[in-house]
């Protein structure tokens, strides 16, 4: 279990806890393929694909390139209309600011997409963030994807990476998800939450969010959000 006892950087800094969150229905309450199939008219058929895949019964790479297939043809321009869509989780930025006040880090790892997660990190001032790239050509996305995939494993390594960059020791890292995709990396951390999660994960969880807020992961960690002026 995560101890609330503060690590320490090479350079003297204090990090107590790193958290790695899901994106979608876990950062942000939207599921951004979905938001960009709407562009392509094709949102009950991803739709479909996403919640079988988030249950675990179809493999993640196969699924999510069967996904952006079809989103071939959306220009590049409806990125920033389908950012504006996108909805933070409540109690978002007050866990951000209460890890950060409390000299932790936070980072997004996701099966989505860069495109739309790098500008909602930045305004959001996350440490780290790591998602799937979507091909573009002349403008327009051609349906693929370029460089690795962000499936289970990769979302696992992140968690091990930062950990490292951060000089978090493994027991003190934090997981939360909400599907079978989050899996890997929440039996990789210290302590795992389910957030409004599918079954498979309440399951295996080490802890249950209770209700759809954030704010319950500085609860479970013992820390408060900082008091505004």
């Amino acid at each position: 279990m995560v101890s609330a006892a503060s690590a320490e950087r090479a350079d003297g800094t204090r990090v107590r806890f790193l958290v790695v969150l899901d994106a979608d229905s876990t950062l942000i309450e939207n599921e951004v393929i979905e938001l960009l199939a709407e562009e392509a008219g094709s949102r009950d058929q991803v739709a479909d694909i996403t919640e079988r895949a988030m249950r675990g019964e179809l493999d993640f790479a196969e699924s999510l390139r069967a996904r952006v297939s079809t989103l071939a043809g959306i220009p590049v321009s409806a990125f920033a209309s389908v950012g504006e869509r996108i909805v933070e989780t409540r109690g978002l930025r007050e866990l951000i600011a209460g890890l950060h006040n409390h000299g932790s880090t936070i980072g997004v790892v996701s099966g989505g997409f860069h495109e739309l997660l790098d500008p909602l990190a930045a305004s959001l001032g996350l440490d780290h963030v790591r998602a799937n790239r979507l091909e573009v050509r002349d403008g327009v996305l051609t349906g693929g994807l370029v460089g690795p995939i962000i499936d289970a494993e990769a979302k696992a390594e992140a968690l091990r990476e930062w950990a490292a960059a951060d000089g978090v020791p493994i027991e003190r890292t934090v997981a939360v998800g909400d599907g079978a995709n989050d899996l890997r990396m929440m039996a990789e951390a210290g302590l795992s939450v389910a957030f409004n999660a599918k079954p498979i994960v309440r399951e295996t969880a080490d802890v249950v969010a209770g209700v759809v807020d954030l704010r319950t992961v500085l609860s479970v960690l013992g820390l408060r959000a900082p008091v505004s002026g």
